[in-house]
């Protein structure tokens, strides 16, 4: 996602549907300019709003795990603003879902990827205008949706309860 530069996780018409393409003028294309300009600093911002809310944030990842987050949130920013330009959450929702398997990979839990996203939806806020804010939540909303379904699946890197744990080992 960082390293690849930005993913654009569109719907694309298909000729035997008829579907048009997404308009990217049909939502706020000057609040999107704004997302996309002021990315990395509403990267940095998410990230510091994720370590503050959660103390054992920054002990869980080394510096160089911490920068691969930074450059994630500046690619979330980058698609949030296609969100915002074309008026449709639904994006962010794609793009959560294609995160997913990734961050697994990474054992990134959801929750942290969830405090991102969260950290991205305070700090956005100072860039859009409040009509292009409600789109933004909205898909904000989408991508957290997405997250927390498959955060409940096995393999999450978060904390298990320590008596659920306990059972399943059958002591």
């Amino acid at each position: 996602m960082g390293r690849c530069g930005t993913l654009d996780f569109e719907r694309v018409s298909h000729p035997s549907l008829g579907l048009p393409p997404l308009d990217k003028s049909a939502g706020h294309p000057a609040d999107a300019a704004g997302i996309r300009a002021a990315a990395p600093r509403l990267a940095a911002r998410s990230l510091e709003r994720a370590l503050a809310a959660d103390p054992e944030f920054r002990s869980r990842y080394s510096d160089l795990a911490l920068r691969e987050l930074l450059a994630d949130t500046a690619a979330l920013a980058d698609q949030l603003a296609a969100a915002v330009a074309s008026g449709d959450p639904t994006i962010m929702g794609l793009f959560a879902e294609h995160l997913a398997p990734r961050y697994r990979k990474r054992l990134v839990p959801m929750d942290d990827v969830i405090a991102l996203c969260e950290g991205l939806r305070s700090a956005v806020r100072s860039v859009v205008k409040p009509a292009a804010g409600s789109v933004a939540d909205a898909s904000l909303d989408e991508a957290v949706a997405a997250l927390k379904w498959h955060r409940r699946l096995g393999g999450d890197a978060r904390k298990r309860n320590a008596f659920i744990a306990f059972i399943y080992k059958g002591a």
